[in-house]
C-alpha cells in the first residue's frame, strides 16, 4: 500500500490500515507537517475515530474549551450585548446524550502531529516526508508508483497493490488519472492571520468556538486556535486589492475588531485563499482511491473509511467488491458538505440539521457495563464485525467460516433494545459502527 499525503485524510487511512496490521508506505511531499492552525473544528464524529485510537486525550491538550456556538456582537469588548447563532455543532450538553466524547476546538497544526506519532507507534508505516509522487500508472495487478526526494531529486518506483491519493486540492494523482474536479472557484476571496493576543480576558465567560464582530474598520471573524491566546482572524477582501492587508494593516483590523486601540498583537503568519466548491467527477480509478479535501473531517471520516476497507480486502475478509461501497457510501457526505461550502449562510445551521452528516448512520451511543467497565456502545467496536446480543447470547458465539473475524457483545436488555434489538435477536455492526444486519427473531434478518 502506499498513501500520498500526510494531512487527515492520509493519516486517518494509514492509521486504519496500520491498525489492521497492512504494511504502508506513506509519503508527504512537504519536509515536515503544516505550522498552520488551519482547520479547528473536530467533529464529534471525527473526535469518535479519534476516541477509537486512544488519542483522545493528546488531542484535546491542544485545544481550548469552548462552547460551540457563533457569537455576533459589535466588538469583541461588547461580546455581553451580542447573541448567538447555531454553526451547525453540537454543544457539549448535546453530545453528551449522543456520544462519549464531544466535539473539540483544536488547530490542525496540533492535531496531525498527534495522529502522526500515533501512527509510527503502530509499527507498520514507513514514512517518508520530502518525498513526492511524480508518477501513477495503474495496471491490473496493483499501481507502479514513482516516488521522487525532493530534495536530493532521487527517483524510485514502488508497486503497490493500491494507492491512496491524498494529496489534496492541486492532487497531481487525480491530474495523472484523467479525473476532472467540476464545480466553481472563487466564489469569494479572504485573507487570514493567525496571531496572539490576551482576547480570553476580553470575552470573559462568553467562550464561543468563532466570533462575528461587525466594527467597520474591523469587521470579520474571531477563532480560537490553540492554547496560550493563539487566534485565528479572518475577513473578506477584493482580491485585487489583496497587498493592501499588510502585518501593520491587519494589526489596526483586528485591534479595531476587539474593540481596545491600544491592543498587543503579534502576527504569526498572514494568508489569502478562495472559496470553491469542487467535487471530483469520480473517487476511484482502478486501484487508487481518492480521498480528503472536501473539509478536515470529512477527510478524516474519508480515510478512515477507505482504510478499514482496504485492510479488510488486503487481509482477505472481504472481495475487492467491498472497495465499490467507498464512493457509493461518502460521495452523498463529501456532495452536502461542498454543497454547504457554497451555500453563503452555510456556516449557520442547526445541530439537529447536521448530526445525520456527521454521524453517518452508526449505531446509538448507549453506556454499558463490559469487562473494560463503564463504556460506550461504540467503544466495543473491533477491527472485525461486531455481533451485539441481548443477555441470551449462547445461540450466537460460533463463528462464522471465513471473512473478518466477529467478536460477540452481550448487553442487558435495555441498551439491546436501545440500539435496535429485540428479544432472542442480535447486531451485526461493522467497524465504522454502520449497522450491517438486523437479526429481529431468531432464523429471520433484516440486510
Amino acid at each position: 500500500m502506499v498513501i500520498a499525503g500526510a494531512g487527515p485524510a492520509g493519516l486517518a487511512a494509514a492509521i486504519s490500515l496500520a491498525r489492521l496490521g497492512v504494511e504502508t508506505i506513506l509519503v508527504e511531499r512537504r519536509a515536515e507537517l503544516s505550522s498552520l492552525p488551519r482547520a479547528t473544528v473536530v467533529s464529534l464524529r471525527s473526535m469518535e475515530l479519534i476516541r477509537s485510537w486512544g488519542v483522545e486525550d493528546a488531542v484535546r491538550a491542544g485545544g481550548v474549551d469552548v462552547e460551540w456556538r457563533g457569537w455576533q456582537s459589535h466588538t469583541l469588548a461588547t461580546v455581553a450585548d451580542g447573541s448567538m447563532w447555531p454553526v451547525g455543532i453540537p454543544t457539549r450538553e448535546q453530545a453528551a446524550l449522543l456520544s462519549p466524547t464531544a466535539p473539540e476546538c483544536v488547530p490542525q497544526d496540533h492535531l496531525e502531529p498527534v495522529l502522526l506519532e500515533h501512527l509510527r507507534s503502530l509499527g507498520r508505516t514507513r514514512v517518508h516526508l520530502h518525498t513526492e509522487v511524480v508518477g501513477v500508472e495503474d495496471r491490473p495487478e496493483g499501481v507502479e508508483v514513482v516516488l521522487r526526494d525532493v530534495a536530493s531529486g532521487a527517483v524510485r518506483t514502488v508497486l503497490a497493490r493500491y494507492l491512496v491519493a491524498a494529496d489534496g486540492a492541486h492532487s497531481r494523482i487525480r491530474t495523472a488519472l484523467g479525473i476532472a474536479m467540476p464545480g466553481p472557484d472563487g466564489l469569494a476571496h479572504a485573507v487570514t492571520a493567525s496571531f496572539r493576543a490576551r482576547l480570553w480576558p476580553v470575552v470573559g465567560e462568553y467562550r464561543y468556538g468563532i466570533y462575528s464582530v461587525s466594527q467597520p474598520q474591523g469587521e470579520g471573524s474571531f477563532l480560537p486556535a490553540g492554547r496560550d491566546d493563539r487566534w485565528i482572524y479572518g475577513t473578506r477582501l477584493d482580491p485585487h486589492h489583496a497587498e493592501t492587508y499588510t502585518p501593520e494593516q491587519l494589526v489596526r483590523r483586528i485591534r479595531a475588531g476587539v474593540g481596545i486601540g491600544d491592543l498587543e498583537v503579534s502576527i504569526e503568519r498572514r494568508g489569502a485563499f478562495s472559496f470553491a466548491a469542487k467535487l471530483a467527477e469520480r473517487f476511484r480509478a482502478g486501484n487508487v482511491l481518492l480521498v480528503g479535501d472536501a473539509g478536515m473531517n470529512t477527510a478524516i471520516g474519508g480515510g478512515h473509511d477507505a482504510g478499514w476497507k482496504l485492510g479488510w480486502v488486503l487481509r482477505g475478509w472481504a472481495g475487492p467488491e467491498l472497495l465499490d461501497t467507498y464512493e457509493a457510501e461518502r460521495r452523498p457526505i463529501a456532495a452536502h458538505n461542498v454543497a454547504r461550502s457554497a451555500d453563503p449562510d452555510g456556516s449557520t445551521r442547526d445541530a439537529a440539521d447536521e448530526l445525520h452528516v456527521d454521524l453517518g448512520g452508526r449505531i446509538p451511543h448507549v453506556w454499558v457495563h463490559a469487562d473494560e467497565g463503564r463504556v460506550s456502545t461504540l467503544d466495543l467496536l473491533g477491527p472485525g464485525l461486531t455481533l451485539f446480543t441481548g443477555p441470551d447470547s449462547a445461540q450466537w458465539e460460533s463463528q462464522p467460516a471465513g471473512g473478518p473475524p466477529m467478536t460477540v457483545r452481550s448487553l442487558d436488555a435495555i441498551s439491546a433494545r436501545a440500539i435496535g434489538i429485540r428479544g432472542h435477536g442480535a447486531l451485526l455492526v461493522r467497524p465504522d459502527g454502520t449497522p450491517a444486519r438486523l437479526w429481529t427473531r431468531e432464523g429471520t434478518a433484516a440486510a
